[in-house]
Parts: structure tokens; C-alpha cells; sequence
């Protein structure tokens, strides 16, 4: 079983999973080896075969606390949170003292959006193993979403962790220091398929300059798709390392020697890869787009951002990286191709608010804000989209929440995610203004309202995860949808409400408006991208060629 073992740490995943079935047909009461199976088709995305790998695993040995542990992992992936949950309790159940089955439990409840629950159990875990850095970034992910989180106190949580993972020195790099040549640029993601991350990231990599950049991909997800062979085509070099050590990844990136590294997901994703960021990969390391915050890791050199989203002066004491603000606005937006056209709300006679945010985002303070403008909007419904409301306990629990926070529940639709991507943006059909989440603001939820028609409501706040909102729609030439405070945010919505003519000339016209902004300039921002890249390059060549201070002796 070592031997599988050792193929599918190494990226050989055929060879794995064929030696794993050697094993269990030799014996097939072996529990282990069904799970070792389990693992290697999980990677594939193989993750209905999966499913039925753990259960008989747990079928032949139901005390294994790592078999349920990693039964619950296998159904958070499918989906199956509230199953997920299930057997991460058994593990606690079948061994008291195996602390990873706090680890499962706390992705669940953070999957099932009890976001406070999780960070707890997030913290309970880290007691027993302050060195699983996985866990402290998914518990900073948890932090955002909470209600009454201060911006110092997440600044503090994002330096622990820098501290956590530690500091190494920098290498002599083999890299040529000519600050005008072609440069080798790579990017480390998760998130390299059909993802709301490619919706940004694919338009700035389609117009990049290949005369100047010589791109390497690094996909690190089991799941490879359309968008992913688009990206493919952009890159000189693609490589996925799902599967793969951290030693083995770290190996492969420095023999390709990049100039630049490029992360793309911060404190996300099911594998985080920022520990090897902190082990300097490349000279020039680079975070952007896929995380709110800064990493806290004083080796990340660069942030890119823009100055809505982290304004001139108040943000930099909050970022270990210096931050580069490269256009008007941070994003680029690439409507999907087969979005439905915009029409006005088919719902004639009745204003609809909606949001379609990760529930995660929709806090109790949101909640009570949504339900004063219900209430001083007559007759108005609420719309709120999101993953698990299908499920009948689940809708119930959602229900005495907004019971709870004097949010007239009868006045609110409950809606399950749709299977793709035409069928969600065809519920905008059905709203007629967007309500932005806060503290936590949505980034593709806005621009699929947008480009979908519907005006979008934000609330500025102080940090930049609650700043994107302001970033975008002051790139589509609307900032008069920017509130201050939450009675300003009341009242954009109720003005906006109680126009139904300018309604339809919004939803008449947004798609253009997009078109003419930064958003949809796919050239121009991917030169201004490029600049950025190139402006980075030349301050490590300047450093690189200061003359060494020799301490003299006397």
C-alpha cells in the first residue's frame, strides 16, 4: 500500500490507484486500502466512486476515526455538508482523542455557513495543533464573514499567522537581473476551471503580452474543465499539483525558476499552498484577486488592488505586502458567454429585492437591515439565492433566524442554487435590485447583476473586503449606489424602489455602461497588468544591484 501511496504523492495517479485495487483484491476486508482508494479517486473527481470507497471502509471498520475523518472530507467536496458534519462527529465519537475530526467538523459548520460555530471549532483545534496552518487559514477566511470583527483585529490574526509559519532566507537567485527582458511569469491557483475567479483572471491572461511574459500555470484542483483548457492555451507551461506534497511542489516550482510568482488564493481554497510563499519561490511573489485581505507574510511582496478598494494612506499599516494599485479598478470582468439577455423583472406590480451572495456573507446585522427595508418599502419581496435552502430543515432553520430578527419571513423566497451557470443568472429575472452584503462584499454577484441589468446597493466600509462594491461600480459609472452608513443604504434602495420608469432604463442600459468601462477592457487593463508586473520586476532588479554594505574591521 506504501508504494500506491508513494505514486499518488508524486503525481503518478494511475499507477497509484491501480496498486491500491492490487491491494484490496487481495484483501478486500483490508479497511485502510478502501480508503487509500477512496483518496485516489477523490483526485480524479471521481467523487461518487469515492463515496462508496468510504462507506465500505467504515462498513469494515466503523471505530477508524481517520476513515470517518476522511469520509466527511470526500462529502464536503460533493457537497453533502450536513452528512459531512455527521461523520466528523462519529470520529470524535470513535476516538476523543483525534484532533483532526475538530478540523472536519469545523469545514463543515464553515461550509454550512454556522460561520461563528466553525470559528470555534477552528480555534479548539489549533490548541491541539498550532502547527496546521491549513486550519489558521481557514479560520481567517471564517473571520470575515462575522459580525463586530474589527479591521485591527484582523490585522493581528493575519501577523500570527505570518509568525506561525515562520520566516526563511532568501536564496541566491539563478534569475537574470536585466530589468527589460521577457519574463517568466507564474501563477499558483485552485481556482484554474470554471470558477468565479477565471471570470477575472482569464481576460488579463488571454491579452497578456507573450513578446514580454512567458507564462507558467500552476492548477492545484482535481477538477480540470473548459476553462481550464482555455487557460491552458494561454501558458507556456501547465502543470496541476493536486495530489502533490508540499516538498514536491515546492521542487517543481524552483526548477522552473520563475521571476514572478503569482497567488491567486490567499487564506482559501481545500489546499493552501501560502507556506511554500513563505519559503520564497521565486524573487518576486505576488498576491492578488482571490482573497480580501492581506496573506500577513512578510516574504508575499506585493498586494494588487486599486485605491476604492484599499484607499492611499489608510491601508498600508494593514498589509505585510507593499500594494500595488495598477488600474482604476482591480478587476476584469468576462461576462459568460451564455448569459440570458437582461430584461426588466418579470414579477409586474411587486419590487423584489435580491441577493445571491454566500449565506456566509448574510449576517444578522444585514438581515435586520434588509427587513427595515422591507418594511418601509410596502409590499416588497426579498429573494435570497444561495447553497443548502432546498433542504427542508435547512429552509426552516433560515426561516426562525429571520423570524428572530423581525425580517417578515412570508415576504422572503428562499432559493436553491441552480446547476449552472445560464439557469443562475436567469433568477435576475426575477429581482429588481441587487443588495450587496456587508462587511463582507460580493465581487462576481455584482458583476452578474450588473451585466444582468439590476442597479446593486453597497455599504463603504473600512476594510477592502468591504470596499469592492465601491471599486465596481465606481468602473461602471455608479457611485451614487455607494451608501455611508446603513440608513444611507435604506434609503438608495428605497429610492431606487419606488422608480420603476428609471428601473427599466437601468436595466436598458448597465450592459452597455459595462462595455465602455475599465471592467470590459480586456486589452487595456491586461496592459496595465503587465506594467504593473513589469514595475515590480524592476524594483527587485534595483535592490538586487545595491552594493552590499562590507562592515569594516578595525
Amino acid at each position: 500500500m506504501r508504494l500506491g501511496l508513494a505514486f499518488l504523492s508524486t503525481g503518478q495517479i494511475g499507477p497509484g490507484e491501480a496498486h491500491l485495487r492490487q491491494v484490496i483484491k487481495r484483501k478486500p476486508s483490508f479497511s485502510e486500502g478502501w480508503d487509500n482508494l477512496a483518496y485516489a479517486l477523490k483526485i480524479q473527481d471521481r467523487l461518487v466512486e469515492a463515496i462508496d470507497c468510504h462507506k465500505k471502509s467504515v462498513e469494515l471498520d466503523p471505530a477508524s476515526a481517520s476513515a470517518w475523518y476522511n469520509y466527511g472530507l470526500t462529502l464536503s467536496l460533493a457537497g453533502r455538508a450536513s452528512d459531512a458534519l455527521s461523520c466528523h462527529e462519529r470520529a470524535m465519537r470513535a476516538n476523543a482523542d483525534y484532533p483532526l475530526a475538530h478540523f472536519g467538523r469545523a469545514l463543515a459548520l464553515h461550509l454550512l455557513h454556522r460561520i461563528p460555530e466553525a470559528v470555534e471549532e477552528y480555534g479548539r483545534f489549533l490548541t491541539l495543533r498550532p502547527d496546521h496552518h491549513e486550519a489558521r487559514s481557514y479560520r481567517l477566511f471564517a473571520l470575515h464573514y462575522l459580525d463586530g470583527m474589527t479591521r485591527d483585529r484582523l490585522w493581528a490574526e493575519h501577523e500570527e499567522f505570518g509568525r506561525a509559519v515562520g520566516t526563511f532566507p532568501e536564496p541566491k537567485w539563478p534569475n537574470r537581473c536585466e530589468a527589460g527582458r521577457r519574463l517568466r511569469v507564474a501563477i499558483l491557483s485552485p481556482d484554474l476551471r470554471e470558477h468565479s475567479c477565471a471570470y477575472f483572471i482569464e481576460p488579463l491572461l488571454r491579452h497578456l503580452d507573450s513578446a514580454q511574459f512567458e507564462l507558467y500555470l500552476y492548477h492545484d484542483h482535481f477538477r480540470e474543465d473548459a476553462v481550464s483548457e482555455r487557460l491552458r492555451r494561454c501558458a507556456a507551461v501547465w502543470r496541476n499539483f493536486v495530489g502533490l506534497t508540499g516538498v514536491a511542489v515546492e521542487r517543481a516550482i524552483r526548477a522552473d525558476e520563475p521571476d514572478i510568482l503569482i497567488d491567486l488564493a490567499g487564506h482559501t481554497g481545500m489546499t493552501n499552498r501560502l507556506p511554500l510563499f513563505a519559503r520564497r519561490l521565486a524573487p518576486v511573489q505576488i498576491t492578488y484577486l482571490g482573497y480580501p485581505n492581506t496573506t500577513g507574510l512578510p516574504s508575499m511582496n506585493y498586494r494588487l488592488t486599486d485605491e476604492h478598494a484599499d484607499p492611499i494612506g489608510e491601508a498600508e499599516r494593514f498589509a505585510t505586502e507593499t500594494l500595488v494599485r495598477y488600474a482604476a479598478t482591480a478587476w476584469t470582468y468576462a461576462p459568460p458567454a451564455n448569459a440570458p439577455e437582461q430584461t426588466i423583472c418579470q414579477r409586474s406590480g411587486v419590487v423584489v429585492f435580491g441577493c445571491f451572495n454566500t449565506l456566509a456573507k448574510i449576517t444578522d446585522s444585514m438581515l435586520t437591515v434588509w427587513g427595515h427595508l422591507l418594511n418601509t418599502v410596502p409590499g416588497s419581496r426579498l429573494l435570497i439565492k444561495g447553497s443548502g435552502l432546498s433542504d427542508p430543515a435547512a429552509r426552516a432553520d433560515y426561516q426562525a433566524r429571520l423570524g428572530r430578527l423581525n425580517v417578515p419571513v412570508d415576504r422572503v423566497d428562499l432559493v436553491e442554487r441552480t446547476p449552472n451557470t445560464t439557469s443562475h443568472l436567469a433568477v435576475y429575472h426575477g429581482i429588481d435590485i441587487a443588495l450587496d452584503t456587508f462587511p463582507y462584499h460580493g465581487t462576481t454577484t455584482t458583476c452578474e447583476a450588473l451585466w444582468m441589468g439590476r442597479p446593486v446597493v453597497t455599504l463603504l466600509g473600512d476594510r477592502h473586503a468591504s470596499r469592492v462594491g465601491a471599486s465596481l461600480l465606481t468602473a461602471v459609472g455608479h457611485p451614487e449606489w455607494i451608501a455611508r452608513s446603513e440608513a444611507e443604504y435604506v434609503a438608495i434602495a428605497v429610492r431606487l424602489a419606488s422608480d420603476r420608469g428609471r428601473l427599466a432604463e437601468i436595466s436598458d442600459g448597465l450592459r452597455d455602461e459595462m462595455r465602455r468601462s475599465p471592467l470590459l477592457d480586456h486589452a487595456g487593463q491586461a496592459a496595465r497588468f503587465g506594467e504593473a508586473l513589469r514595475d515590480c520586476w524592476k524594483q527587485w532588479c534595483a535592490k538586487a544591484e545595491e552594493p552590499k554594505t562590507v562592515a569594516s574591521s578595525e
